[in-house]
C-alpha cells in the first residue's frame, strides 16, 4: 500500500500539475474530495472536485509552466507526504493579479489520506508568503 500511495502523490504532481491534466484529477480523487490549506474565494477549504478544479485552473492559468518536485515522500498506512519545491513564472492574470512575469520558487508540504486508492483529503502547507513576495504582493 506504502509504494501504491508514493505512486500516486507522484503522479498526482506530475499529471495534474506539471502537465496540467484536469482530466487526471477525476481519477484521482474521491468525489467528496476535501482540501485544506488551498482556499476558495471565500476562504474555505476547498470542497468537492469541480471546486478543487476551478482552483486548479486560475492556479494553472497565473503559472502555466509550473513545476512542483517532490523532494522527499513518506507514506505509512493511508497517508502519504511529500516535501516539495515549486518554481513557475507569473504570467497569467486569473489570481486578480496582473501578470508580473516574476519567477517564483517556494517549498511546501502536502499530506493525502487515500481510500481506495484515491486521494480523498489533502492537507497542504505551501509558502505563498514567499511567493507573495517573489510577486511583489508583500
Amino acid at each position: 500500500m506504502s509504494n501504491a500511495n508514493k505512486d500516486l502523490m507522484q503522479r498526482w504532481f506530475d499529471q495534474v500539475w506539471n502537465d496540467g491534466n484536469s482530466a487526471a484529477i477525476d481519477e484521482m480523487v474521491t468525489d467528496d474530495l476535501v482540501i485544506h490549506g488551498l482556499t476558495d474565494a471565500q476562504g474555505k477549504d476547498i470542497t468537492g472536485v469541480s471546486n478543487f478544479k476551478s482552483f486548479h485552473a486560475q492556479f494553472r492559468s497565473a503559472f502555466p509552466n509550473i513545476v512542483v518536485a517532490i523532494e522527499d515522500v513518506i507514506a505509512e498506512g493511508d497517508r502519504v507526504v511529500a516535501r516539495c519545491r515549486v518554481s513557475a513564472k507569473h504570467t497569467g492574470d486569473a489570481l486578480g493579479l496582473a501578470p508580473t512575469n516574476a519567477d517564483v520558487s517556494f517549498t511546501g508540504i502536502a499530506i493525502a489520506r487515500i481510500e481506495n486508492g484515491r486521494i480523498a483529503e489533502a492537507w497542504n502547507n505551501f509558502d505563498f508568503m514567499k511567493m507573495n513576495q517573489q510577486l511583489g504582493i508583500l
